[in-house]
This record gives C-alpha cells, structure tokens and sequence, in this order.
C-alpha cells in the first residue's frame, strides 16, 4: 500500500508518497504563506497530494490514506487544529473536512511532534518498537510518546509535553510560564545560555574564537568544538547541560520504561559527544541506577515528519 504524509511548518509544507515499509517514493516542499486564510493553506495541502499522486501515474483511489503532522492544538478525532500561534488565521481549523472535499480517502490529522515520534520508532533509531519516545532538543523541548505502536497523547489530546516536567523547583522561568521546566535546562538554547554565561565568567574560553568575539552567533556546534580544541570551560557547560539532561531523560524511563528513548534537533548531531556524558549521568536518575532502555540518537531528520504522518493511517487502521 501507498500512504500519502504532509508535514505542515511555518515556513514549507513538506509532502511525500510513502511504502508502507518507510521509504519516499517522491517527495516535494512548497511555501507555506502561514499568513493567508487557513482554508488557502489546507487547499495547498491538498492540491500538493494530487500533485504527488499525479506524478507517479497514480489515481488518488491509490493511496490507501493522507496523514498530516501539524504544529499547534490538535484533536485527532474531530480532525481539527484548534490553535497554531505561527499560523494568522489557525483557530478551530476543520482541516480533516477540508481536505476531504478534494480527497476521497481517509485523511488522519496529528500533532506534528508525535508524528515525527511515530516515523522514528516505526523507522528510524526505533527500530520498528512498539514502545518508544522521542525528544527534539530545538529552541523548546518536544516530545512523542508511542505504547503499542500508536501515538500517545493523553485523554484530552495534549500529552507529550515532555519539556515542561519541571526538574528544578522554582528554577528559571519557561516560555510556557512556570519555572524550572526541563525545556529551560534542557533546549538546545539552554546549552547556548550555558556557555555563554562561560564566556562572560571566563573570557580566555575558546568559545569567543569559535564566534570571533560575537557571543549572539554562538551555537550548540560552537560549545562542542571548543570542547574538543581542549576548552575546560566548555566541557564544563556540556556536563552542566548533560546532567539536566539526564534528569529528564531518567523522569521519562521512570515513568514509561520505554525500549528506545530517542533523541532528536541540533545537539543530537554531535552523537557520542552527546549521548557519552549524559548515559553516566543517567545512572543517577534511573530508579536502581540500571535501565535497559536504549538511549540512541535519531536516524530520519527532517524526514521524519512526514513518514510518520504517512503513517498515521496504518497506525489508526490496524
């Protein structure tokens, strides 16, 4: 069977026709123009599968279904998007229906993060696991919970909001509005924060070379790079952040006991650089210090969300 996936962001919606075995057969991304109507934007969404279909010397009889991951408040079951702050006029958005209108096939609607979290467990670090998580470590902290092979998100459809478990009583504040959440201490900007605040308590860090002085270009590659040219400073920030790091991760396999706990965004890229210091300071937080949860980095990037919207008709159906 052929699954039609869109990933719907701010700036490109992503589309592909996807096996039921994980790969692309074709793919294309258009502008989003999150400023227009949201029925212009679903349209284009639409009008983006038939292109694919089209493309293939395929009918849409075809496609068995079209999945879509969306930012925002989602209700699967109603089908709709009841609130994305990037988009002008996603309020109580009908999107299921709409596209219905020019689609005869099923179309299921998810949370953008939970289907990146389902395309990673099904093919990606998951391994094809039933029971897996995946966090994203961007300029918040998401996350997606799959048990049983199908996405988890609570009975009123806004679980999974892993980064604001607060890990430090009355700790920072959170863009969410209370303090102390793990994204505060865990984001890919929390690791910025940190070895920023190294370069201003140390000004000899190699940190300020990997900027040429400019402390607002630094990134998470910059504070791993200095580490690597031998910068204690910088090392220091990568424990800081990997211990709180491992707060939550050891919070999460406490709770869920899952087979893979997979992590995703910006630090992910640096590997073992990452996963080495965190995984010793796990021992701390995992009840009995021993888990046999996997701690792996994600394998399918950017791709991710779209094979895991693709699937969300197989996942629902089965």
């Amino acid at each position: 069977m052929i699954y039609a996936g869109i990933d719907l962001g701010g700036t490109t919606i992503k589309g592909a026709l996807v096996t039921e075995a994980g790969e692309i057969l074709c793919e294309k991304s258009i502008p989003t123009g999150g400023e227009r109507p949201q029925r212009e934007v679903v349209q284009d969404m639409a009008n983006l599968v038939l292109e694919l279909v089209a493309g293939q010397g395929m009918n849409i009889q075809d496609i068995a279904s079209v999945g879509i991951g969306s930012p925002g408040a989602i209700d699967p079951v109603e089908g709709k998007v009841m609130f994305a702050a990037n988009f002008a006029d996603f309020k109580d958005v009908p999107m299921v229906s709409i596209m219905k209108e020019t689609l005869p096939v099923p179309v299921y609607l998810e949370n953008d993060a939970n289907v990146a979290a389902l395309g990673e467990a099904m093919f990606g670090a998951g391994n094809g696991s039933a029971n897996a998580i995946t966090i994203t470590l961007g300029t918040g902290l998401g996350g997606g919970i799959i048990i049983d092979g199908k996405i988890f998100s609570g009975a009123f459809y806004g679980g999974g909001e892993m980064g604001h478990q607060v890990i430090v009583a009355d700790g920072l504040p959170c863009t969410c509005g209370r303090k102390g959440c793990w994204e505060a201490y865990s984001a890919a900007t929390a690791l910025i924060r940190m070895g920023r605040e190294k370069c201003v308590q140390h000004p000899d860090s190699k940190m300020y070379e990997e900027v040429q002085g400019d402390l607002r270009e630094l990134n998470a590659k910059h504070v791993f790079d200095a580490a690597d040219a031998g910068d204690v400073y910088a090392k220091e920030a990568i424990q800081e952040y990997a211990h709180y790091l491992a707060i939550g991760l050891g919070n999460t396999i406490n709770v869920f006991q899952p087979e893979y706990l997979i992590i995703g965004g910006g630090p992910s890229a640096q590997g073992d650089k990452l996963l080495n210091p965190v995984k010793e300071e796990l021992k701390k937080e995992v009840f009995g210090g021993v888990t046999k949860t996997q701690v792996v980095i994600a394998k399918l990037g950017n791709k991710a969300g779209v094979i895991g919207a693709a699937m969300l008709g197989k996942t629902r159906e089965a």
